[in-house]
């Protein structure tokens, strides 16, 4: 059987850092890529293109359709928070329907006496 012999190099903690790079540069993305890097159209042209695609956009579909934008859009600025803010209105309206109808009955009740 053959022996290999394995040599092993130690180094204290200040050795280490000065020899070893521990930086993650190979996976990240430098500064001056993500300034530079520019979006394909700008949001102006978007909106354009979308004012101009608007009828040809189709109504429903899980991509590409207008179900879409609604949805990403609306789970982006967390819609639901405002649909609770509107149904609190709407729960305030109905209370208060029934208030004037209570109170439009007290009328009537006190104008046949």
């Amino acid at each position: 059987m053959d022996k290999i012999n394995l040599n092993k190099k130690v180094y204290s903690k200040n050795q280490y850092e000065k020899v070893i790079d521990t930086k993650f540069s190979q996976l990240a993305i430098s500064p001056s890529e993500i300034t530079t890097a520019e979006p394909i159209i700008s949001v102006e042209e978007f909106f354009q293109n979308y004012t101009q695609l608007f009828f040809q956009i189709p109504k429903l579909g899980e991509t590409n359709s207008h179900e879409y934008l609604i949805k990403t859009s609306s789970e982006y600025i967390n819609i639901d928070l405002i649909n609770n803010d509107i149904q609190a209105l709407i729960d305030e309206i109905n209370i208060l329907r029934q208030q004037n109808l209570e109170l439009n009955q007290q009328i009537i009740d006190l104008q046949s006496k």
